[in-house]
């Protein structure tokens, strides 16, 4: 089950429905930042409040299985090369990205508690992921275990992943539980890879069959949702992992049409927006919610969404043919460990 060198995972770094796979979850990721920061600032909910629900089940677990997929072709790289792509890399933009939102939201906690708040915020964001960059905090994590771990067999390592997910801990604090509740599903799309590539390939040659079975899912996921038991333990295990792999039966399905185009280039570059979002996200909200031009709540969250996914994505190409700034979405070469500064042949790593 573990992927080898001939496995797909092992020898294409770049899939067309891997990529739009990912432009779906992260399109879903900035939906639900988006709809509930607006239902809680207008004090109601919209029919974007419907989509949000359906997808919590998935929405996090099908990222955190793609971030997976490509294991193979780095887990037997030597210890320092890893560590600069898979930490040092994760580390460079969580930190110049927490120094930027903290821009906008620690002038005025400054302001009511005093500077001491800040200092105390800023330290604690490094032990306790910062809002919405989490993610980017857990992966380094995750990539380290993975690595650890890469000579254990891999049932008894699912085993003890699956285990935590059902556990469902809460401690409180970020770190613990979300890697509690999302290892199990990095582990799957490491060991599963060749499994997961074979389920793509099936679905692209039987669209009928992987239609209706996408019917089927839909139906059982949103009534274990609405019905109130997606959360319960060993449920929310087989659904996460039933809606990953349909959200890859979906990007197989529409890979390669040009309306999944856009998908595809939002997933190639799907780090980028989630590093960028929150800013425009937020103030788009601002502005629909104090200006009152849209009254409908649900029309309000979907152009929020909107908007935090096209404005990174459009920053970046800015930034990308400006040249200007390029330091937001590029490890500048100073930030590497792989080789001594300077040394021929150094790259600047992108934020993928």
């Amino acid at each position: 089950m573990t992927a080898s060198a001939r496995d797909p995972s092992a020898i294409k770094p770049r899939v067309d429905w891997v990529d739009v796979a990912k432009g779906i979850c992260i399109v879903m990721v900035v939906m639900m930042h988006s709809t509930l920061g607006v239902e809680k600032a207008a004090g109601a909910e919209g029919f974007m409040h419907y989509a949000v629900s359906f997808a919590r089940p998935f929405r996090m677990p099908d990222f955190f299985m793609i971030s997976g997929l490509f294991l193979a072709l780095v887990i037997d790289r030597d210890w320092r090369l890893y560590l600069d792509r898979k930490v040092v890399h994760f580390a460079y933009f969580y930190l110049l990205w927490l120094v930027i939102q903290g821009a906008f939201k620690w002038p005025g906690l400054a302001l009511d508690e005093g500077a001491g708040a800040v200092v105390h915020q800023f330290l604690l964001s490094l032990i306790d992921p910062f809002g919405t960059l989490w993610f980017i905090y857990l992966l380094p994590i995750f990539f380290v275990f993975a690595k650890l771990v890469r000579r254990v067999p891999w049932p008894l390592v699912l085993g003890f992943a699956a285990l935590l997910e059902s556990l469902h801990v809460e401690t409180g604090w970020m770190v613990p539980d979300e890697f509690c509740a999302r290892l199990f599903y990095v582990m799957l799309g490491w060991y599963a890879a060749p499994a997961i590539f074979r389920i793509a390939d099936w679905a692209r040659d039987h669209r009928g069959l992987t239609l209706l079975s996408l019917v089927v899912w839909a139906l059982v996921n949103g009534a274990a949702v609405f019905g109130g038991v997606a959360t319960l333990p060993g449920i929310s295990l087989a659904l996460g992992t039933a809606g990953a792999l349909a959200i890859v039966s979906v990007a197989a399905l529409i890979a390669g049409s040009a309306g999944a185009e856009p998908l595809r280039y939002a997933g190639e570059r799907s780090i980028v927006v989630y590093l960028a979002f929150f800013l425009p996200m937020a103030a788009t909200r601002a502005v629909l919610l104090k200006t009152g031009v849209i009254q409908d709540i649900g029309w309000i969250s979907l152009i929020v969404t909107a908007v935090g996914v096209v404005a990174p994505l459009a920053l970046h190409w800015i930034v990308m043919r400006s040249g200007w700034g390029t330091f937001l979405f590029v490890r500048p070469r100073a930030f590497h460990i792989d080789r001594p500064r300077g040394a021929p042949g150094a790259r600047l790593q992108p934020a993928e």
